[in-house]
């Protein structure tokens, strides 16, 4: 699901800044161990929609970075993860893609309904469990946010990568690795930790856990489940963001350290990697 670049670090963006911006997205540093439920947002499931609608981080920074890094997509066959309310699907639907959408949240799934008709191939599903959907059955896929959720990316990964047709693509967004050395700095950058941080969603709070790692560790989770690294991206917002939407910044505001972008494509399962 969509919560809520790029500069060169850190350069663009030094320690204060981060830590303003920090606070300004209402991230803390308290300790908290273990995964949040797979339905954790419904409770807060139509504030998160309503709140994200319109939010610099949805529809001015992932989505349209997200639609980017697809190109043209018509005519393609392309898997949602974690669709939340289904502000993606319906992006590449009107790009004419063939979209289908899975979200752990019911609330979740029930609003993208609402958003795209009962028509819509849309499905209350797990990441970390084996996905309803065939081998093979799609060209693209998306986890846009979904998997810095998990402390264990192995299985999500191997599910994804069994729908993808060989060659296919992955779009994965998360939260930047670089977030805890700077902002957190008594954590260890190497380990995969998790931090619990707080949003206020149009008034409703929720408290969302990311697990934070490192990029190696990124990349060998991509690699270990067969995929192969074909962009890496901090994009800015979107042209057209409204400048009051953007965050504080003695740079340029429109480029800031939070998520990162990767295209992945799904390697041919008799592709092996040279020795080094």
């Amino acid at each position: 699901m969509l919560v809520d670049e790029t500069a060169d670090f850190p350069g663009a963006v030094d320690a204060r800044t981060a830590w303003d911006l920090a606070h300004w997205l209402g991230m803390t540093s308290d300790a908290q161990t273990g995964e949040q439920q797979p339905d954790h947002y419904d409770s807060f499931a139509e504030a998160y929609a309503r709140a994200n609608e319109n939010g610099l981080f949805n529809r001015w920074y992932a989505r349209p970075a997200v639609l980017d890094l697809l190109g043209d997509v018509a005519g393609r066959r392309i898997l949602d993860a974690g669709c939340g309310s289904g502000p993606l699907v319906a992006d590449l639907q009107e790009r004419g893609a063939n979209v289908a959408g899975f979200d752990a949240s019911p609330a979740m799934i029930r609003l993208a309904r609402e958003r795209l008709g009962d028509g819509a191939d849309l499905q209350v599903a797990d990441l970390t469990r084996p996905l309803p959907y065939d081998d093979e059955a799609f060209d693209d896929a998306l986890a846009v946010l979904v998997l810095h959720y998990l402390e264990d990316w192995s299985g999500p990964l191997s599910e994804l990568r069994r729908v993808l047709r060989p060659g296919g693509r992955l779009v994965v967004v998360v939260n930047h690795p670089v977030i805890p050395p700077v902002v957190y700095p008594e954590v260890d950058y190497f380990a995969t930790v998790p931090n619990p941080e707080e949003y206020d969603f149009d008034g409703v709070s929720a408290t969302l856990t990311i697990w934070y790692r490192s990029l190696s560790a990124m990349s060998e989770s991509f690699t270990a489940a067969g995929f192969r690294i074909s962009a890496i991206s901090e994009p800015p917002v979107s042209p057209d963001t409204p400048p009051e939407l953007l965050p504080p910044s003695e740079f340029d505001a429109t480029r800031f350290i939070g998520f990162i972008f990767f295209a992945l494509e799904a390697v041919h399962a008799s592709t092996s990697t040279p020795a080094g």
